[in-house]
């Protein structure tokens, strides 16, 4: 066991994860809550360390917003000012364009405001006879209980403590439970994963209890067991019911943005082929100005989008197709019938799909990521396919997080 030492070090820039990085003798040590140009004294285990105190200060630092920040591990830089934080958001997408060589400007980031998170998720475990309910520690299992926590969206951080008392009971013996929390148009919709509690565990919920807290639907290992109102949320002012522990963006704010430069990008396009479309954060928004094909691996968001679909007004017909895409992509045979391509994979992006929509005959591409590292690698291949990139514009919906949104818009000549 690695015995910790006290030492003063320089910090000289932050890593991809937010933390402060000091080169020293024996190596280099990871710090974080601290920023370049700080002389820090640290307890140091290894390759980390933990800041005891701040010798010399940058600038760039400001007051964090959040009791917790330093403690909780949801947050990485809530101790940077906006203009510096803003700007390493936007490197922490320029880098890795860089180092696949692909040419692209990269234009400055989009904000967004405190209180416009509308999804979380929290972690329960008992301690004791007590559950502690709330985020991990940083690079910890342990639970750091929260009082408030200013990034999210008032109907979800004025009741906090309410949904700490709704998970005693729902919190095992043995084991953690995850909790997520979504801010819907029709109130929360909560759901519990993890180790399933018994079903005695459900008496002491009320149903007073969890209308005070705003609670539309109550969820436990993916089934609803209480609902008062279906969840909804509005995709350009129509209406999807939202099914248990459905992806959702996580600032309506931000999918806005996003949703209006797909759109432009596209704009003039006849039919337009959305993949890993979930809920219809862009296909339905598409459906105004085009024909629409909406492929997705998961078949409730895709019923859901569906039912959207046929219910909204003001749209053109959309076709849906059921498909696992890192199994099973789109041929450049099949994409070679639309005019555009939107889409926007999970955090391992699209290899597969990337490599048949280089080989596809369309005519522009749009690429939504939230990891700038496979952003880039699609990218390149479509790149090497023979697209060019015509703009990049990273949006910050997960704020003071090291992560960063992005929108791409590709074309090339056919």
């Amino acid at each position: 066991m690695v015995k910790p030492t006290v030492e003063t070090v320089t910090i000289t820039r932050l890593g991809h994860l937010g933390d402060g990085i000091a080169e020293t003798e024996t190596g280099t040590v990871f710090v974080p809550f601290t920023l370049p140009g700080e002389r820090v004294e640290i307890e140091r285990t290894g390759d980390r360390g933990r800041l005891l105190k701040l010798l010399e200060t940058s600038p760039a630092r400001t007051a964090p917003t959040c009791k917790h920040f330093g403690a909780c591990g949801g947050c990485a830089l809530q101790h940077m000012k906006p203009e510096a934080y803003l700007a390493w958001k936007r490197e922490q997408l320029r880098v890795p364009l860089a180092q696949r060589g692909v040419e692209a400007s990269v234009d400055p980031v989009v904000p967004v405001a405190t209180g416009s998170r509308r999804r979380a998720v929290f972690a329960a475990r008992r301690v004791g006879k007590q559950a502690v309910f709330g985020y991990h520690a940083r690079h910890s299992h342990r639970i750091v209980a929260i009082e408030e926590c200013p990034i999210l969206r008032p109907e979800i951080a004025n009741v906090l403590p309410g949904l700490a008392k709704l998970a005693g009971p729902l919190t095992p013996f043995k084991g953690e439970v995850r909790i997520g929390v979504t801010a819907t148009d029709t109130g929360l919709d909560v759901a519990f994963e993890g180790p399933r509690p018994r079903p005695p565990a459900l008496a002491p919920l009320a149903a007073p209890l969890l209308q005070q807290l705003g609670i539309a639907r109550l969820s436990i290992a993916g089934e609803p067991v209480m609902t008062f109102a279906e969840p909804t949320v509005a995709v350009d002012g129509m209406q999807i019911a939202l099914p248990p522990l459905a992806f959702l963006q996580a600032a309506a704010s931000a999918e806005t943005v996003m949703g209006r430069l797909v759109s432009d990008a596209v704009a003039g396009a006849g039919r337009i082929a959305d993949l890993y479309a979930g809920i219809g954060t862009f296909a339905l928004r598409l459906a105004r100005q085009a024909r629409v094909l909406a492929v997705e691996g998961d078949g409730a968001a895709l019923d859901a989008l569906a039912d959207a679909a046929r219910r909204a007004r003001g749209v053109k017909p959309m076709e849906t197709l059921k498909r696992d895409l890192a199994r099973m992509p789109m041929s450049a045979g099949e994409l070679s019938a639309f005019d555009a391509v939107v889409f926007d994979p999970p955090r391992a992006g699209a290899d597969a799909q990337a490599r048949e929509i280089a080989a596809a005959n369309v005519a522009k591409v749009v690429a939504v990521s939230c990891n700038p590292a496979t952003l880039a690698r699609d990218l390149k291949t479509l790149v090497d396919g023979g697209y060019r990139v015509d703009r990049i514009t990273p949006v910050d919906q997960f704020l003071y997080s090291p992560h960063i949104e992005a929108v791409a818009e590709l074309s090339r000549d056919t």
